[in-house]
Formats: C-alpha cells, sequence, structure tokens
C-alpha cells in the first residue's frame, strides 16, 4: 500500500535570524535556511523522517519550483511534479534574535483556474493504483472554490485511494458536509468548534463531534486534536484519546503535518486505530520539541512513544 500526498499550493520557505527588529531600519540577517514547505509536502517529509516513504506529488513551477522539488527529493521521499500555472511562491521566517519571537511572513501563490486544476489532476490519477492512500493536506490555491477540495478528493476516492484530508476553513466545511466517506479526517480543536458551531470544552464533546462527523459519512475515521492535550479518534463504534507527551515546546509549527504523517503511516501498515492515534499524537508531541521547518525527530518519537498510548472513551 503506497502513500502518495499532494501539495497544490506549495512554497520554498526561508528562515532567517536577526538581532532585533526595528522598522524602517535595514536589518542584517543570517544566511536563510530553505526547506520545500506546504501541507502534503511536510507529510511526506515527516513520513520519512518516521521511518516510511512516501510520493509528495507536488504542484511546481518555474526556478522556484526547480529548486523546491530538488530539495524535497531525499531517501525516503519521492517526487511526482503536476502542472502549476506561474511560479512556486516563497514564505519568510524571522527569529528576532533579543527575543526569540518569530514573525512569519505567507505570500499568495499562484492564482488557478479550473483548467488548472484539471491539467494537474490529469497528471495525478494514473498516479494513484487502487487501496493507496492519498493524503491532501494543507491550502488549496487561491482562485479555486472550496467545492475544488470535494471534486479533488471524490475523483481520488473513485480512483480506488483511501483519502485522508487535513484542511482548514470553507474547503474543510465543503469536504465534511459532502459525505464522501474519507478514509481519515483530522481538523484541530478551533476548526472543529467552527465547523460543528459550538464549543468543545473537553474530550469528551471533541468525541461526540467526532462521532458526529462520522455518522454523517464525513469519514470512516475522524480525529479532533485537543492542542496540548491530545487528541481524539472516532470511528463507527469506537472512540479513543491519546494524551501529548510533555516535553519542551520550541515551536509548533509542523506538528500538525506530522501527525497526518504519523497517523498515516501506521494506518498504511494495519495499526489497528488506538496504534493510528498513538503514532499521530507521538510524532506531533515530538514535533513541538524541534524548530519550526524540522517536522517531527524520530529519536524522540521513539523516546515518548509509549507516554502516548491511547485509551478506550
Amino acid at each position: 500500500m503506497a502513500i502518495l500526498t499532494v501539495t497544490l499550493n506549495p512554497a520554498l520557505d526561508l528562515e532567517t535570524r536577526t538581532p532585533e527588529l526595528v522598522p524602517g531600519r535595514k536589518l542584517r540577517c543570517l544566511p536563510p535556511r530553505r526547506d520545500p514547505g506546504g501541507g502534503g509536502i511536510n507529510v511526506a517529509r515527516a513520513i520519512a523522517i518516521l521511518g516510511g516513504e512516501a510520493t509528495a506529488a507536488v504542484a511546481a513551477g518555474g526556478a522556484t519550483g526547480d529548486d523546491l522539488a530538488r530539495r524535497l527529493e531525499t531517501p525516503g521521499t519521492h517526487v511526482a511534479r503536476l502542472p502549476a500555472p506561474g511560479e512556486t511562491r516563497q514564505n519568510l521566517s524571522v527569529i528576532e534574535e533579543g527575543t526569540g519571537a518569530q514573525y512569519r511572513f505567507i505570500f499568495p501563490g499562484p492564482s488557478w483556474e479550473v483548467a488548472d486544476l484539471r491539467a494537474a489532476e490529469e497528471a495525478l490519477l494514473p498516479l494513484v493504483a487502487a487501496g493507496d492512500i492519498v493524503v491532501l493536506s494543507g491550502s488549496m490555491p487561491p482562485g479555486l472554490a472550496p467545492g475544488a477540495m470535494v471534486d479533488l478528493a471524490r475523483d481520488l476516492r473513485d480512483a480506488g485511494a483511501a483519502v485522508v484530508c487535513d484542511t482548514s476553513g470553507p474547503a474543510l466545511s465543503a469536504v465534511a458536509g459532502a459525505g464522501l466517506g474519507l478514509a481519515m479526517l483530522r481538523m484541530d480543536s478551533a476548526e472543529a468548534e467552527e465547523l460543528v458551531g459550538r464549543r468543545l470544552r473537553d474530550v469528551d464533546d471533541s468525541a461526540a463531534a467526532a462521532s458526529e462527523l462520522v455518522a454523517r459519512g464525513a469519514a470512516r475515521i475522524a480525529i479532533l486534536a485537543r492542542g496540548a492535550e491530545g487528541s481524539v479518534l472516532a470511528a463507527a463504534g469506537e472512540r479513543w484519546f491519546a494524551p501529548a507527551a510533555q516535553v519542551p515546546v520550541v515551536s509548533v509549527t509542523g506538528a500538525g503535518d506530522s501527525f497526518v504523517a504519523g497517523a498515516t503511516l501506521a494506518l498504511s501498515r494495519g495499526a489497528p486505530l488506538a496504534e493510528v492515534l498513538q503514532w499521530g499524537v507521538a510524532a506531533a508531541s515530538s514535533a513541538v520539541t524541534t524548530e519550526a521547518t524540522l517536522l517531527c525527530d524520530r529519536a524522540t518519537f521513539e523516546s515518548i512513544f509509549a507516554r502516548c498510548a491511547a485509551h478506550r472513551l
């Protein structure tokens, strides 16, 4: 069972440091670190860190897209380029050394039309074999309606893929309401509260909301993250909670993508649901101990794994 991740709005992420952010001055920065970025890309990279393999299907364009694809092709991560309009975007993260504060500047990607999505999908579908897991993670490109995520997920499902989705905003609302029966749907607490229209005050509230999503046919597995507390998983007749490991927090960036990576890798190996959740929570817990672009850490993951064991609700 192969794992394929899809990133239609990737970015080349630049991270640098400067002593102090002061308006109006020229700010001398350290040489930037460059990393491929975007939800699906991060999931593929994290799967490789955890000892798995994944193919990252990336809509990358122009010289920046060439650079991104070159950096992404590493042991455990294979790259399949999809056509994309325009130049791949770059994002900038600046850390102020005096305070440790991080400033993240996120730029829009090139605008897409329906024909661009159709061209990307025509290149994507031949990569999918029946039984493969396909991860849709991150934002859709500018110019596409929220329903475009639904159409893509449906076409992948109809091609025989088990579709895992981790998105937000209008795209999440559209996917969750489409009754696609996704293999897995993940969201954080704020996204879940917006989706269900009520506060989720505790683990039981989150578990009930996850069960509602399963009952409505949104997905066979629904996972709701509760930040530093942990995550809940619901499936037909089952509810589980796994606590996050208490670890020093360096950056929460990448924790969600690392969760999806861990859970998807466990799912691809036929793990029971309790272990699927445990893998996700341990991967996310390890990710918060690293700098923003580094995602999860294998050694930390292994050392805290037992502390993230799931129990039935």
